[in-house]
């Protein structure tokens, strides 16, 4: 059983402290004194336990100790040794008398306590390690034998550090030595201190109330009076986006064009949001077999949905992020290099979506000689047509007889944030909110079947490109698809 602060004498200190001549502070006498009064009622009781105290010149390197890298060989450096040695403990602070400045601002010739006192973070800790000496028998007292069992640290609010934490239902813990002959220790850490009064859990509950209240107010502080809360029912989307890159187009010098379009019924944003952009024009590099342009533009946005249906089988919709990358040349004419479209992700976190695009196409040499020589080609003139357009009311969208071909792909990366009272709140709105948060998952994997169904009409239309362009004679009997 040890106590607080209670100082138990290793072999290493009961050797040192004989000799007189080793003692120089007040500190090492007095440890002196207690040595001579113990050798002569007996000696230690236990061989190996052993304690350093607050007041010990004593620091556990590997707590100090970080290793930069993962190799296993890396040892510490001759300065993190040094200042690890130096006890990190709160010094007495002398008030200065009345509000003079000091005389002496610079010190020419500081000492080496100055240098201790006045260039090592000063927290207010006091430290405990409980230590084992587990050299084998008779070689004890050597420093390579030492091991931490247990530090105790104390701060000034009165909050008890315990490492490695008391045992309880776990089982032992476990010390493996090295050498000619390897040891395995096991050992258990048990809280037998005497239970508090009521007095003494009273007033720990108040100071406990009291830092938690003063915690409170510093993060009030940090997040300030600006904060605004969304109103019941609302789900806010808060969105930081980058267009990173573009790839597989066939001309240089690329641009994209992209807007946000949010669903007519329940979604709405700030009056003066922006949801469209354009990024700069970039030229293309050479990467593997593909030319990238990189843009690297980051764009934000912000939206809210108010839930107002209450049926189970309502799905909510979610906003789309549509773009069009063109290219320009010498003569600044430019040319539609593709459209696309994704859905923005329907749960929160950081994201990484790859478009695929495709451009409309003309039968025919003419059309692709005049997008060569004079530039143009043809261009939707809903760009919503890619996805759904937000106007359709109908059951059905046909793009029947609208020739297409595949283009490259456009690289968004998408960190979304969603506010909500439900997130925090345990009444119906949090169920009501709850369920419509369900429903998202989903419409992400209908989402997800749109996107397989349309890879699928793409191989199809690239199958039938190449169908067209064998001689006739060849060309068998079209089988029938049916998705």
């Amino acid at each position: 059983m040890i106590g607080w602060q209670e100082k138990l004498f290793s072999q290493f200190e009961v050797d040192l402290y004989q000799n007189e001549v080793a003692c120089q502070s007040p500190l090492d006498h007095q440890y002196r004194q207690e040595i001579l009064k113990l050798e002569d009622s007996g000696g230690r009781k236990n061989q190996r336990i052993f304690t350093y105290t607050d007041s010990d010149r004593y620091t556990n390197l590997e707590e100090h100790c970080q290793k930069m890298t993962t190799a296993a060989s890396e040892v510490p450096s001759f300065l993190v040794e040094r200042m690890a040695n130096v006890r990190r403990r709160r010094q007495d602070r002398r008030g200065m008398d009345g509000g003079v400045l000091k005389s002496r601002i610079v010190t020419w010739e500081p000492s080496e306590e100055f240098v201790r006192n006045n260039h090592v973070i000063n927290t207010p800790l006091q430290t405990m390690y409980i230590m084992a000496d587990l050299g084998p028998y008779g070689k004890l007292g050597y420093k390579k034998y030492e091991h931490v069992l247990c530090t105790l640290k104390v701060d000034s609010n009165g909050v008890i550090t315990v490492k490695p934490d008391f045992t309880g239902l776990k089982g032992p813990y476990r010390i493996e030595t090295e050498g000619e002959k390897p040891e395995l220790w096991k050992y258990t850490i048990d809280n037998v201190s005497s239970l508090a009064h009521r007095e003494e859990e009273e007033r720990e509950q108040r100071v406990f109330k009291d830092l938690y209240g003063r915690h409170k107010e510093y993060l009030n502080s940090l997040v300030g009076t600006d904060f605004e809360m969304t109103i019941p029912g609302t789900l806010r989307l808060f969105v930081n986006g980058e267009v990173v890159s573009a790839q597989g187009y066939e001309y240089d010098n690329l641009y994209v064009h992209f807007f946000v379009e949010l669903p007519t019924t329940n979604w709405s944003s700030p009056d003066i949001q922006q949801l469209s952009g354009v990024t700069q024009t970039c030229a293309t590099k050479s990467l593997g077999m593909d030319k990238v342009a990189y843009f690297s533009y980051p764009f934000t946005f912000e939206a809210s949905f108010l839930h107002e249906d209450e049926s189970d089988d309502a799905l909510p919709e979610w906003p789309v992020l549509y773009c069009e990358v063109l290219s320009l040349d010498f003569w600044q004419r430019y040319r539609v290099e593709g459209y696309g479209a994704v859905v923005l992700p329907a749960t929160s976190g950081s994201h990484t979506l790859t478009v695929s695009t495709w451009r409309p196409m003309e039968l025919g040499t003419v059309a692709e000689l005049r997008r060569f020589f004079i530039g143009g080609s043809l261009e939707l003139e809903d760009l919503s047509y890619v996805w759904i357009p937000g106007t359709f009311k109908g059951e059905r969208l046909s793009r029947f007889g609208l020739r297409t071909e595949t283009t490259g792909s456009v690289t968004f990366r998408l960190h979304c944030l969603q506010q909500s009272r439900a997130f925090m709140e345990s009444s119906s709105l949090r169920k009501r909110m709850q369920s419509v948060l369900d429903r998202l998952e989903g419409f992400s994997q209908q989402s997800s079947i749109h996107n397989v169904l349309e890879a699928f009409h793409r191989a199809r239309r690239r199958m039938q490109e190449a169908r067209e362009s064998l001689p006739q004679d060849l060309v068998s009997p079209p089988a029938t698809m049916v998705s």
